[in-house]
C-alpha cells in the first residue's frame, strides 16, 4: 500500500449540504488535520440551516473540531432537501465562497451521495474548484449508498472515538435518528480501518488527481 503525505498545508475548504454532514463525514480527519497544522485556514461553507438552532449547532460543533485553526464558517439558508431547486443559488454561493480561499485540498460531499443535496453540492464543487484535489467524504445515514472508497486516511484510536463522542454532544437536535450514535460511526470507522491494515480510518472518494513523479 502507497502513502502519500502533502509536503505543506496552509488551507482547507470544506463543503457541506447540511449542519453535521462535514462532523459526521470527516470529523477525525478534521481533529487529526488541524492539530497536526496548528493555525490552519480553514474556510467552510453549509448550505442550509442559516438563521436556525442547527447554525448554532454547527457553528458551536466545528469550533471544537477546530479548536487549533483559523477556521472562517459560512452557514446559507438554502431549504433543507431543496437544494436543486435553487441551483443558481448555489452555484453562485460556491462562486463567491471559491473567491475567498485557496485550498490545498478541498473536501466535499462523494458524489454518489443518494441524497439530492449533498450530490448537487458534489456536482458542483469541481466547476469551483477546477484544479484543485477534491476528496469526497462519506455520510453515514439510512440510505445504502456507502461508497468504495479511493483514498483512506488511517485516524488514531481515541481521534475516532473523540469524533463520535463529539458529535452526539454538539448536535443534540440528531439524537432522536436511530442511526446517530457513536456504534454506528465507530463502526464504519473500523471498516475503514480494516481496509488500508489500522484500527480506525476514515474513506474518501478521488475523482482525479494529477501525479508529479519529477518528470515535467
Amino acid at each position: 500500500m502507497i502513502t502519500l503525505a502533502p509536503a505543506r498545508l496552509t488551507e482547507v475548504a470544506l463543503l457541506g449540504a447540511h449542519c453535521d454532514d462535514i462532523a459526521i463525514g470527516m470529523g477525525a480527519t478534521l481533529l487529526t488535520l488541524t492539530r497536526g497544522y496548528p493555525g490552519l485556514r480553514v474556510c467552510a461553507l453549509v448550505l442550509s440551516g442559516g438563521g436556525t438552532g442547527r447554525a448554532a449547532e454547527e457553528s458551536a460543533a466545528l469550533e471544537r473540531f477546530c479548536a487549533d485553526a483559523d477556521l472562517d464558517l459560512t452557514v446559507l439558508d438554502v431549504p433543507d432537501g431543496r437544494a436543486p431547486a435553487h441551483w443558481d443559488r448555489v452555484k453562485s454561493a460556491l462562486a463567491e465562497f471559491r473567491r475567498g480561499t485557496d485550498p490545498e485540498i478541498v473536501f466535499a460531499p462523494q458524489r454518489g451521495d443518494a441524497h439530492q443535496d449533498h450530490r448537487l453540492l458534489a456536482e458542483l464543487v469541481t466547476t469551483e474548484f477546477r484544479d484543485h484535489l477534491v476528496l469526497g467524504y462519506e455520510i453515514l445515514k439510512w440510505e445504502t449508498d456507502t461508497p468504495r472508497p479511493a483514498v483512506l486516511h488511517p485516524v488514531a484510536p481515541e481521534i475516532a472515538a473523540e469524533k463520535a463522542r463529539l458529535l452526539a454532544e454538539c448536535y443534540p437536535s440528531q439524537a432522536q435518528r436511530d442511526w446517530f450514535d457513536e456504534a454506528a460511526f465507530l463502526g464504519l470507522a473500523r471498516i475503514r480501518g480494516v481496509q488500508c491494515h489500522t484500527g480506525y480510518a476514515e474513506g474518501f472518494e478521488l475523482t482525479k488527481a494529477v501525479l508529479d513523479l519529477g518528470g515535467v
